[in-house]
């Protein structure tokens, strides 16, 4: 009878030791909707949707829930097909380099030899 007891409680110490216990809450079990087939992005590299913030750095997809992070992998099925930078000084120049350009050539029908021979 005392074998039984000492196997039993031998028995219970080692399967007690495979017993594997989750994480903490932030960890794991995160749904995480995918982000849109198109993402346009602005100066900065955050895109927020959904109430998550995501980073897009080195070719690489970051969540988080606050922009200060911690920030964790998005699963690559869930990046977008297409990222595309939207650069607000592109815009706001366009007319100085477009003059720019015309100013270059605007001489260019002028004849130089009557310069040269006077």
């Amino acid at each position: 009878m005392k074998k039984y007891v000492i196997f039993s409680l031998f028995a219970l110490l080692i399967l007690s030791a495979c017993v594997v216990s989750p994480g903490p809450s932030e960890y794991g079990g995160v749904t995480v909707s995918p982000l849109p087939a198109v993402v346009v992005l602005g100066s900065d590299p955050y895109y927020y949707q959904n109430g998550y913030y995501y980073y897009y750095q080195n070719n690489n997809w970051r969540y988080s829930k606050s922009r200060s992070g911690p920030w964790s992998d998005l699963p690559r099925s869930h990046w977008p097909k297409e990222i595309r930078h939207r650069d607000r000084n592109h815009y706001q120049d366009r007319d100085r380099y477009d003059d720019r350009y015309d100013d270059r050539y605007k001489d260019r029908d002028r004849d130089y030899r009557q310069d040269y021979h006077r």
